[in-house]
């Protein structure tokens, strides 16, 4: 839990709420903070398995996943290929588009770029870094003259910024745990748009789980979470973000492999309508990481010593 990102504090939290399950329900966990010693206090602790706690950079893109694998330490969640592609918004949408899911109309822009407004978007648009989880840096521009401030506040965490047409509409997330679609919520947000003030600090946000949305929309919008889930090859928890537009069609946004596990997160708010506590969602995911393990081992016996 914790790292370097921009999403270290939500990444604590959901770390102790984790660690705090993992203890109820008996088993012998350990926090580690995450920075440049870890595969010395991961080594030193004789850690069997890795719950990765980690948003944004260094958790959500394939890094650590990596590590884990080199030292052979499985754990939870996606792999380094499906994690890397998810975290870039431009890559994710080019890849479900490609298999049917509608979405948002935009373009990605390079920092060291042409930075004038897209001719082919209009007004209202939505800028975010391409790179960064949370709705960190992510602003929604009404009027030209927001564009510039949106833009430097977006190019301050990531080199590469994806500008989208605003839907307008509900916001839906839908949570996938192994590949199954847990019910879904609306994030009702002040200004009817979720940002990180929204998200993470503006009390009047409203959660509603399960989304009061029809049964074809229900059935829609969780079958497109679960073509995407399966189309970036994600595994164990994920959650899958839309927006409802005026006409009831859902536009996909982008996923997160490492959902939020806090008292406001969405994915245990899922769970829990789906019959499933927080302490059993949390051992879900875990067992979900040991299976990985089994998978592993029985993988590497079968190829041997090259």
């Amino acid at each position: 839990m914790g790292g370097r990102s921009a999403e270290r504090e939500i990444s604590l939290k959901t770390g102790r709420s984790v660690y705090a399950a993992l203890i109820r329900k008996g088993y012998a966990a350990t926090r580690i903070d995450v920075d440049v010693s870890l595969p010395l206090k991961l080594r030193a602790r004789n850690v069997q398995l890795a719950f990765l706690a980690l948003h944004g950079r260094g958790g959500e893109d394939g890094t650590v996943q990596g590590l884990l694998e080199i030292m052979g330490i499985p754990y939870t969640g996606s792999g380094v290929q499906a994690s890397a592609m998810s975290m870039n918004k431009a890559v994710t949408k080019a890849f479900v588009r490609m298999q049917g899911v509608p979405v948002a109309p935009g373009v990605v822009l390079q920092r060291t770029g042409n930075r004038i407004m897209p001719a082919q978007l209009s007004w209202p648009l939505v800028v975010k870094p391409a790179n960064e989880g949370s709705t960190v840096g992510v602003s929604l521009v009404r009027k030209p003259s927001q564009w510039t401030g949106s833009l430097k506040q977006a190019f301050a965490h990531d080199h590469e910024v994806l500008v989208e047409s605003f839907i307008d509409g509900r916001e839906i997330a839908v949570s996938v745990l192994d590949g199954e679609a847990l019910p879904p919520v609306e994030i009702v947000a002040p200004n009817a748009f979720y940002d990180y003030a929204a998200k993470y600090e503006k009390a009047e946000t409203r959660y509603l789980c399960p989304a009061p949305v029809t049964t074809g929309q229900e059935q829609r919008v969780k079958a497109l979470a679960v073509l995407a889930y399966r189309v970036m090859g994600c595994a164990g928890a994920a959650r899958i973000d839309f927006r409802l537009n005026r006409s009831g069609r859902p536009v996909f946004l982008e996923i997160n492999t490492i959902p939020g596990m806090t008292r406001r997160s969405l994915l245990p708010m899922s769970a829990a309508a789906a019959g499933l506590d927080y302490d059993a969602l949390t051992e879900r995911i875990l067992r979900s990481g040991l299976a990985r393990q089994s998978s592993w081992k029985t993988t590497r016996a079968g190829k041997g010593r090259a």
